[in-house]
């Protein structure tokens, strides 16, 4: 069965740095495209980050160019978030989602395996 769940939120003061983890089970996570997702209260689900199954390719959302960062380990079978720089703007709650085929863009609509999510709060 394809799982992931998602890890690694919390608290965190306005410029600090947090990574969220995705582990996966039931697939090998190398084989899916990867996103990160995110839905703050009152606003759609959008797409933070996104990696491909194929050539390893990445998109970020604009407003975490530069501060973000996803990656995957394939020994562990898990897919990372690093969360840099963090602002008030980020909090939310963080989801990780799988899906076998790759895709040009980062939406929620494009995956199809989601984990529970993981609240994200950057206050002071």
């Amino acid at each position: 069965q394809v799982q992931v769940v998602e890890s690694g939120g919390g608290l965190v003061q306005p410029g600090g740095s947090l990574r969220l983890s995705c582990a996966a089970s039931g697939f090998t996570l190398n084989d899916y495209a990867i996103g990160w997702f995110r839905q703050a209260p009152g606003k759609e689900r959008e797409g933070v980050s996104c990696i491909s199954s194929s050539d390893g390719s990445t998109y970020y959302a604009a407003p975490v160019k530069g501060r973000f960062t996803i990656s995957r380990d394939n020994a562990k079978n898990t897919a990372y978030l690093q969360m840099n720089s963090l602002k008030p703007e980020d909090t939310a709650v963080y989801y990780c989602a799988a899906d076998p085929y790759s895709s040009s863009y980062c939406r929620p609509k494009d995956f199809g395996s989601w984990g529970q999510g993981t609240q994200v709060t950057v206050s002071s």
